[in-house]
């Protein structure tokens, strides 16, 4: 994780206050860095009280460590006023009144670089999109922290944080290419349900799949993961596909892996070089784990990836089987604000 703290506090704004917004703000107050990363100003469509509410209280991960209160116009945190603005338009926002260094877009509405420059215009200095873009040359740079975070520059305007389920995956991946060579990947994503899905069966979505009740099925989704790995890994381009399938579950997801590798190994071997990333080279964001977890085990879990190692099989010496958990809110919004801190660092 970055560890860059700022001589003078760097303000910052999100856009977007739903659950990936919420839980980036709570991330830098649970990290202890709200002295030298202020959240400064909030755009958020939702009344201030109902604003208020949702961040003292979450049904998903606790109470909220500190002191929240809700003024006339702004959100009060351990003494430290936001100002909350009720926008449905970038440009409906005075930014530059706020001074800021990075806005954080959380609302997942804008994915082409035209809809995004709307905020660059509105006197936004940079953005950092908690979602991929449409395509690669829509943002300057998608970054996966523990990956390819070194190329930024900070003379990027515009960058993607790539999507939980990528961030939870090519690390690994990344890590066993090196060492062993993956021909093919086929990924298979049980995620948990999201606010696109309805509770009870609706009329509110395209895909007809998603028009059924959240919490009674499982239910197969459409996901631009394979897309996403080759973004991040070009090497692995054409080798990668992937699936995924909602769970009636309200956090934490798994990722079921199946790779087929370039040389011969024991599930052993591939165990051994998970769990030594996970305490080396990719501490903090590998974890390895060989006890009999559920699910809920994870939830606040800060790591992209939890190997479940007693989960690893194999069908011959090349085709490997593995389980990957991972807290789809908690630790994106963890990797989200090591990437803000390493991408404002460049910029000083």
């Amino acid at each position: 994780m970055s560890s860059f703290r700022p001589t003078a506090p760097v303000r910052i704004a999100i856009n977007g206050y739903g659950r990936i917004g919420r839980c980036f703000l709570r991330a830098l107050h649970e990290a202890g860095l709200q002295r030298d990363f202020h959240i400064v100003a909030i755009n958020e469509p939702a009344d201030l009280a109902s604003i208020a509410y949702l961040t003292r209280f979450d049904s998903t991960h606790g109470r909220f460590p500190g002191r929240v209160e809700a003024g006339d116009d702004h959100l009060l945190i351990d003494e430290q006023a936001i100002a909350v603005s009720h926008a449905r338009e970038p440009e409906a926002v005075d930014w530059g009144s706020h001074d800021i260094d990075l806005v954080v877009e959380c609302s997942g509405q804008y994915s082409e670089r035209a809809s995004l420059m709307r905020f660059i215009d509105a006197g936004c200095p940079r953005l950092l999109l908690s979602h991929p873009a449409n395509s690669a040359a829509d943002v300057d740079a998608t970054i996966v922290h523990g990956i390819n975070q070194l190329s930024l520059t900070g003379r990027e305007r515009l960058v993607s944080n790539a999507s939980c389920t990528t961030n939870a995956v090519v690390p690994v991946l990344a890590l066993l290419h090196t060492e062993l060579g993956i021909e093919h990947a086929m990924l298979t994503t049980l995620h948990s349900v999201m606010n696109d899905q309805p509770l009870i069966d609706g009329y509110h979505h395209t895909d007809l799949r998603r028009t059924r009740s959240a919490m009674q099925s499982i239910i197969p989704v459409s996901t631009g993961l394979a897309r996403g790995v080759e973004r991040l890994l070009p090497a692995l381009a054409g080798r990668v596909q992937a699936k995924a399938i909602r769970v009636p579950t309200h956090n934490v997801s798994a990722i079921d892996m199946v790779l087929s590798l370039a040389s011969d190994v024991g599930a052993a071997r591939v165990n051994e070089l998970l769990r030594e990333a996970a305490s080396g080279p990719y501490a903090g964001l590998i974890a390895w784990s060989d006890e009999p977890h559920a699910s809920i085990d994870f939830n606040h879990d800060a790591h992209s990836a939890i190997v479940d190692g007693g989960q690893t099989c194999m069908i011959g010496p090349r085709l490997v089987n593995l389980v990957i958990w991972f807290d789809n809110e908690w630790g994106f919004a963890n990797r989200m604000l090591d990437v803000a801190r390493f991408w404002l660092q460049a910029t000083r």
